[in-house]
């Protein structure tokens, strides 16, 4: 085999068709309530495709696949499929889906950070963020439908990040529609805590094996984590709550 560095000029324009690559294998869990789209709304979202420029959206040209849980309930865990795209080489911005077809509903989004750029965050802003160095590591998080050398590459990069994370919408909760506060989410951060029932059947939708990723991502130089992230397993929990604001009357002009 060819020395993983030769392969390092290919990393790019292989991740420009992974949202092609490795999809439709994952439907929505919930079916929203609503008349079926009409033949005029239909025809206008044809047209509105043809002729409307969507230049921010074909910027989200990498697509991962791995699992969050909500911040201060472990048991509280999802798949997520995340379109990404990078807007620099230390910043990255992803769309969260809970599947990968057309009824796929958007659940929340995700900005990832190098940890150069993390390390300059007050500590306050840092218990919002998460490691990815088990996803990484666990073989758990996937690029689907590119070659494992790429692959490889891409989480070499992902490993040393961090990802601030809401869920808008909790699909998860069989929510039909997308009621209720935005949650702060986490990642995983060592064995044992997500649902081996859920990684079994992630992988045989799209045909991997996340014991086999472990063990080709064994030579990553995995990063130490910044202590004040993952927060949450020192108690710091942060979750958004609804509260009622008295006012005080307009003085009358």
């Amino acid at each position: 085999m060819l020395h993983r560095t030769r392969h390092r000029a290919l990393v790019m324009p292989l991740l420009a068709v992974i949202a092609a690559c490795g999809g439709e294998n994952t439907d929505s869990n919930v079916t929203s309530p609503g008349a079926e789209r009409t033949a005029k709304t239909k025809a206008l979202e044809a047209g509105a495709d043809l002729l409307q420029d969507k230049t921010p959206l074909r910027t989200l040209n990498a697509y991962l696949d791995g699992f969050h849980f909500y911040n201060g309930d472990l048991e509280g865990q999802m798949e997520a499929h995340h379109y990404c795209g990078h807007l620099n080489e230390d910043l990255i911005q992803c769309v969260i889906f809970d599947g990968n077809q057309e009824n796929a509903k958007l659940m929340g989004v995700e900005y990832i950070v190098s940890r150069a750029l993390f390390e300059k965050l007050p500590t306050e802003e840092k218990h919002l963020w998460h490691s990815h160095v088990h996803e990484v590591r666990s073989g758990q998080l996937i690029a689907p439908g590119i070659p494992e050398v790429a692959e490889h590459e891409l989480m070499e990069k992902i490993a040393g990040t961090y990802g601030k994370t809401w869920h808008t919408w909790h699909t998860d909760r069989a929510l039909e529609l997308p009621v209720g506060t935005p949650m702060l989410m986490m990642g995983f951060t060592q064995d044992g805590q997500l649902d081996e029932r859920k990684v079994a059947e992630r992988d045989r939708r799209f045909g991997v094996s996340s014991a086999e990723n472990r063990r080709r991502r064994a030579d990553i130089a995995y990063p130490p984590i910044d202590p004040e992230a993952d927060a949450w397993q020192k108690g710091v929990i942060v979750q958004l709550e609804a509260t009622r604001k008295e006012t005080a009357p307009h003085a009358a002009r």
